[in-house]
């Protein structure tokens, strides 16, 4: 490896991160959301309604959307969608959404409920094909509840799996997708018209997401052939998540034990003793205890169906003690309070988050690089997941706003070049792909560290003194406590095109040294996040972005597994 000025390396970064006008480093804190009524306490307990959101159907009035429908959140379609300017050139899009709108989990539900539910309108076809040979019949499911069977299951009755995607849900679904393709085919010209290797789809191991899936895609491609949707091991998969993160749920645990979390609870008293009144549920319980989860899953999933809210059952009747739409409308909001809760108002929400959703972050910037690259043929990912995805992608992203993830609430990456952009002159601080990284340098298990930790290299470097006694940081272990490595490594992450001349960078304020950025929609619309590395979300060069995601998760999520073990300090 050979030895460039440290100073070099700290101006290569300064400048290829600058935005607005001035230096800046990528700021890797927490930092709060808005004060809103969401997350306001006084207000979730003495206030009214919940905040004009929609519960009770799918349909949003045209001249209102985008406002939060939990039962068929915005998403990017044609009539909202802002296009860019023609210097920007589409060059890649990961869309991540929740499932659509399904049944209550089985667990969710009451005791004994008072009426059944039945989903004969629709068919959840489960079977298997060998490939080239043998056809299968297309065979689903009907539910059956057998006379002679003297068990009777808890909850509803009827022929619907609980959970599973409900018939609306599905038509939610398949709209969706035929708003996307609305947007990346007819209005951009950005799809092709037929799948082939350029898109992929994504599932969990929870069939509900490929549910949805199946018609996603017949409204975007209109096709019913045979389509593979991508799935991880159970236990391992980074969508949904399930990979073993015991620092995240340890910080998770300790976000809802302490006081601030058990307060909410404690001005909850009374909603529950009525809840508890009417569905039949032992205040023993402790999964409907420990949060809203349950009540607010079990009363919106009705709603979003038209199904009445439910009432006590006295000698297995109704009577007239009944859940009122007063008392729903306490549930959203507590529930809403919650979610702000946990994932943002919290200041260990962040790590909390990017460790256990960090895998697929840093799935998502080896997706990007790619694409910058040239690497990859495909031009468009699609993932199907959960409020718990979603819920900790928002969490890293710091949105300003935060709210429970409702059906279908949807997050799109698109990565842009500028064709304006200026060529970079001198030296760079190159972070688009690892393949160009340090092209002249001996790739050591010492460099290669330092390139999977590049934000904290950035902070580390150019304090850093080669001598006997200097602290080595934990992302340098691979360097085994040689000070002259850990230097040449700083060295090597900057790429000098001339010499004779002082490095600069073309980077300027909000313009990225790649030419490429990223703009990112929550609900249609462009996200705003409370980091100031990150803003609005509109156009931000991908170095800044690539930078972010990396501090908190490594180049290609090579830091979670130390983070979520605990070798690695959060």
């Amino acid at each position: 490896m050979r030895t460039n000025p440290k100073s070099s390396f700290m101006a290569a970064v300064v400048a290829s991160l600058a935005r607005h006008g001035k230096a800046a480093s990528i700021d890797l804190g927490w930092h709060a959301p808005n004060a809103t009524a969401i997350n306001n306490l006084t207000r979730v307990v003495s206030g009214e309604g919940i905040y004009g959101f929609i519960y009770n159907n799918s349909n949003t009035p045209a001249d209102e959307y985008g406002i939060y429908n939990w039962c068929n959140m915005p998403h990017v379609r044609k009539t909202e969608y802002e296009v860019p300017s023609s210097e920007y050139k589409l060059q890649y899009v990961e869309v991540i959404h929740r499932h659509h709108k399904r049944t209550v989990y089985a667990s969710n539900s009451f005791p004994v409920e008072s009426y059944g539910w039945n989903c004969d309108d629709e068919g959840l076809f489960y079977y298997g094909q060998p490939k080239g040979s043998n056809k299968s019949a297309h065979a689903y499911w009907q539910g059956l509840l057998s006379p002679q069977n003297p068990f009777v299951p808890t909850g509803f009755l009827g022929t619907c799996q609980f959970p599973q995607i409900t018939a609306g849900g599905l038509d939610d679904s398949w709209q969706h997708g035929q708003d996307l393709y609305g947007v990346y085919h007819d209005l951009l010209g950005f799809l092709p018209e037929d799948m082939g290797e350029k898109v992929t789809f994504r599932v969990t191991q929870n069939v509900i997401t490929s549910e949805v899936a199946g018609m996603v895609i017949n409204g975007m491609f209109n096709t019913q052939a045979d389509v593979p949707l991508l799935v991880e091991p159970s236990g391992y998969d980074s969508l949904e998540p399930t990979y073993t993160c015991t620092v995240s749920s340890n910080l998770f645990n300790a976000i809802k034990s302490g006081t601030n979390w058990t307060s909410h609870l404690t001005a909850a008293t009374s909603l529950y003793a009525t809840l508890d009144n009417i569905s039949g549920v032992s205040p023993a319980d402790s999964g409907f205890h420990a949060s809203f989860d349950h009540y607010y899953d079990n009363l919106s999933a009705r709603q979003c169906h038209a199904k009445p809210l439910p009432c006590k059952l006295v000698n297995g009747v109704n009577s007239t003690t009944c859940v009122t739409q007063d008392i729903a409308d306490e549930v959203y909001r507590f529930g809403n309070y919650e979610y702000s809760y946990i994932y943002r108002d919290d200041y260990r929400s962040l790590a909390a988050s990017a460790t256990s959703f960090g895998v697929w972050i840093g799935e998502l910037t080896t997706h990007l690089r790619a694409s910058i690259a040239g690497n990859s043929s495909v031009v468009y990912r699609h993932n199907v997941a959960h409020d718990g995805s979603m819920s900790r992608l928002l969490s890293v992203l710091q949105l300003d706003v935060m709210v429970w993830p409702g059906m279908g609430s949807e997050v799109v990456f698109e990565l842009y070049k500028k064709e304006t952009s200026a060529t970079p002159t001198a030296t760079t601080m190159v972070t688009a792909t690892a393949s160009v990284i340090a092209p002249n340098c001996n790739h050591d298990n010492c460099l290669r560290q330092f390139i999977g930790a590049s934000s904290a290299a950035s902070a580390f470097c150019p304090t850093f003194t080669a001598s006997a006694n200097v602290s080595l940081p934990t992302f340098a272990s691979n360097c085994d406590g040689d000070a002259s490595r850990v230097s040449s490594a700083c060295s090597c992450l900057v790429t000098p095109t001339s010499t004779g001349s002082a490095p600069t960078s073309t980077g300027t304020a909000g313009t990225s040294a790649s030419g490429y950025y990223i703009r990112v929609l929550w609900g249609g619309k462009v996200l705003r996040s409370s980091n100031p590395s990150l803003g609005l979300m509109d156009m931000v060069p991908v170095e800044t972005v690539l930078a972010y995601f990396d501090g908190l998760a490594g180049f290609g999520a090579s830091l979670v597994y130390g983070k979520c073990n605990g070798t690695i300090p959060v």
